[in-house]
C-alpha cells in the first residue's frame, strides 16, 4: 500500500447506533473518535468493503471483510506507517545538516 498501514474509516453517529453491538468488536477509539482500521478498502459500489485483520478465539489472525452502506461513512483517512493520522499537531522530522 505504498508505505501505508491502511485506512481509518469513520462513521456518522446514527450509523454507529444503527450498527449497534455488531460493529463494536471492530472499532478502535482514537483522539479523532471511534473508527475501523482497515488493511484495504473498496469504495466502487453501493457498499464500502473493508478488509481488516481480526483475531479468532484461538488467537490466530484472520482477514475479515466488513461491508456497510456508503451513506454510513463520514470520512476515510489514509493511516501512515508511523501510526499518526487524523487531526492534531504532528512533529516534523528535523532535517539532517
Amino acid at each position: 500500500m505504498n508505505g501505508n498501514e491502511g485506512y481509518a474509516v469513520f462513521f456518522f453517529p446514527p450509523a454507529l447506533e444503527a450498527l449497534g453491538e455488531a460493529i463494536k468488536p471492530y472499532l478502535t477509539e482514537g483522539s479523532a473518535g471511534a473508527h475501523v482500521l482497515c488493511k484495504g478498502i473498496d469504495t466502487a459500489g453501493a457498499l464500502i468493503e473493508m478488509t481488516l485483520e481480526a483475531h479468532a478465539a484461538d488467537g490466530k489472525t484472520m482477514l475479515v471483510e466488513l461491508m456497510v452502506p456508503g451513506s454510513m461513512v463520514r470520512m476515510i483517512v489514509s493511516a501512515q506507517s508511523d501510526g499518526s493520522f487524523g487531526f492534531g499537531p504532528r512533529k516534523m522530522p528535523t532535517p539532517a545538516t
